[in-house]
């Protein structure tokens, strides 16, 4: 699959890896360079490259350790003359520029900000660009469509901070997560929630998608807090159905979050 959304003089374009996984390219039209992101195998790029030789690979962004994310750096690294940004708190291989919360990095001539969204990973970062009203976000194993990453390090409450951080970013924010994970994600919300319509409806939208073997990424986030259960740990629908799946009263928020995340991973 590919999918280019306008971005200044940029463009995204989506590289499937492994089961599931995107790789995302940032490609700059004007300087004929790109950006990967989270490059986990290093062939997709280089195939891509290899049919776009008017292209360069000029940064690699790295937003967590993971190997499906690291695992084709090396490989890029060695052919390129590429430089790899990625996080200070986790050992990221071939990295030029250890990055921290709120540091900001300029790419293609746009401001990109690096927010500290600890959870999935304890280190696990995210970009956000504001882009000039038309904002867009990348958010690694985070903040998924429909849905969030596992809790392999970090704890709840780090996720419950983590995600109201990204929930803030403006409602019309693209989010360019790293897996599709859509599908099996709103089967997941439905059954959180199953008297939402906008769930039903984007699952049905989503269903379609997948069945016709296309992708369901980018999403905004204006959709995620009407339909991702992990961005409405707040709403009273989805602390009684935690609170059900528990056997237990538990609070809005991070109560909320954990026990919905519990749930997900044995769903």
């Amino acid at each position: 699959y590919t999918l280019r959304k306008s971005c200044l003089m940029s463009t995204f374009i989506a590289l499937p890896a492994f089961n599931d996984n995107y790789i995302w390219l940032l490609v700059d039209e004007q300087r004929q360079q790109v950006a990967a992101v989270d490059p986990g195998d290093a062939k997709p790029v280089i195939t891509w490259l290899g049919r776009n030789p008017e292209y360069s690979l000029s940064h690699i962004l790295i937003t967590h350790h993971h190997p499906d994310h690291v695992g084709g750096i090396n490989a890029l690294k060695a052919g390129t003359e590429c430089k790899v940004w990625g996080p200070e708190a986790e050992a990221i291989p071939g990295r030029d520029r250890a990055l921290n919360d709120g540091d900001t990095l300029t790419l293609f001539g746009l401001t990109l900000e690096v927010i500290a969204v600890p959870g999935h990973t304890l280190g696990h970062i995210a970009y956000f660009c504001d882009n000039a009203g038309d904002p867009w976000l990348l958010s690694g194993d985070t903040l998924f469509a429909g849905g969030c990453g596992r809790l392999f390090e970090g704890t709840a409450e780090q996720m419950h901070h983590s995600l109201s951080r990204l929930a803030a970013l403006p409602d019309n924010t693209r989010i360019y997560c790293a897996h599709e994970y859509t599908q099996s994600n709103l089967r997941f919300a439905r059954a959180v929630e199953p008297d939402n319509t906008d769930i039903k409806i984007r699952l049905e939208v989503v269903d379609d998608l997948r069945a016709a073997g296309r992708m369901t990424l980018p999403t905004d986030l204006a959709l995620e807090k009407r339909t991702n259960p992990f961005l409405r740990f707040d709403c009273d629908a989805v602390t009684q159905a935690a609170s059900q799946q528990t056997g237990a009263t538990v609070a809005p928020g991070v109560e909320t979050l954990a026990a919905i995340r519990a749930w997900k991973d044995r769903f």
